[in-house]
């Protein structure tokens, strides 16, 4: 059992669901179940990432999972920092058990890259009523022991690839569930600019001069990438100064 408050406390454990958020939702649709309860399963039949893009991952070797929370004290207009705490606490997690010469970045908004390839994904479903969330189903696919990727994913890797070496997939679920619990404490203090700054300070190509696409237009727009906002929206430096993105506005362009 985790070394948590209440994260990973209730477990639910699958061998193939068609999507742990949808399983998840469905618990809080037929009750309140209680805040940290997990649904796990080995394989995903229909998992989703953001914008509606599937999730491919091969049975039983990477992890995948939800987490049900209540942050009902968080503002809709600070929800941001909910999708900030959980990207930093799967960063957090990974860190722990991965070489210090393997860095572990965050693409905005929230997957998670190990150099220049990503290993994960977070897709958070808040539950509003009025003006408060009700509830947030975290979605978490991370792929660990998987070794081999279909040629439509070529940014695609694992800790596994990156590390030279297999993990346990139970030890590092309980990694996670304290990372991520430590975040979400965190964010529960109020103190968003800590969480901000770190965040940045994490960001894939912070810094860095490289090519983006407009997705209106297809056009490419060669820019910095300076920060985020506290609503979520890239920050980046043009020729023409700053300007502002969220996540269906703009893409990466990969090297």
């Amino acid at each position: 059992m985790s070394n948590t408050l209440f994260t990973g406390k209730v477990y639910h454990r699958f061998d193939e669901l068609p999507s742990t958020n949808d399983r998840a939702a469905s618990l809080l649709a037929d009750g309140d179940p209680p805040e940290g309860t997990i649904v796990r399963a080995d394989y995903q039949s229909a998992g989703r990432g953001q914008m509606g893009a599937q999730w491919w991952s091969r049975p039983g070797e990477n992890l995948l999972l939800s987490i049900i929370y209540y942050p009902t004290w968080l503002e809709i207009g600070a929800q941001f920092y909910l999708n900030v705490s959980v990207a930093l606490g799967v960063r957090d997690a990974i860190a722990k058990v991965l070489p210090a010469s393997i860095p572990v970045l965050i693409k905005w908004p929230n997957d998670i890259y190990l150099g220049h390839k990503k290993t994960g994904g977070i897709l958070i479903q808040n539950a509003l009523s009025g003006m408060q969330i009700q509830s947030s189903v975290i979605g978490i696919g991370l792929n660990v022991n998987q070794s081999e990727f279909p040629d439509s994913l070529p940014h695609a890797t694992s800790l596994s690839l990156m590390a030279g070496q297999a993990f346990d997939l139970d030890a590092l679920a309980e990694k996670m569930f304290e990372c991520l619990e430590n975040r979400y404490l965190q964010l529960r203090t109020g103190n968003h600019a800590a969480l901000h700054s770190e965040y940045e300070s994490y960001l894939w190509r912070y810094g860095t001069p490289a090519s983006y696409s407009r997705l209106r237009d297809g056009a490419l727009l060669e820019a910095t990438l300076i920060g985020v906002t506290s609503q979520g929206l890239l920050r980046l430096h043009t020729t023409e100064g700053e300007k502002r993105f969220d996540i269906k506005e703009i893409a990466f362009c990969h090297e």
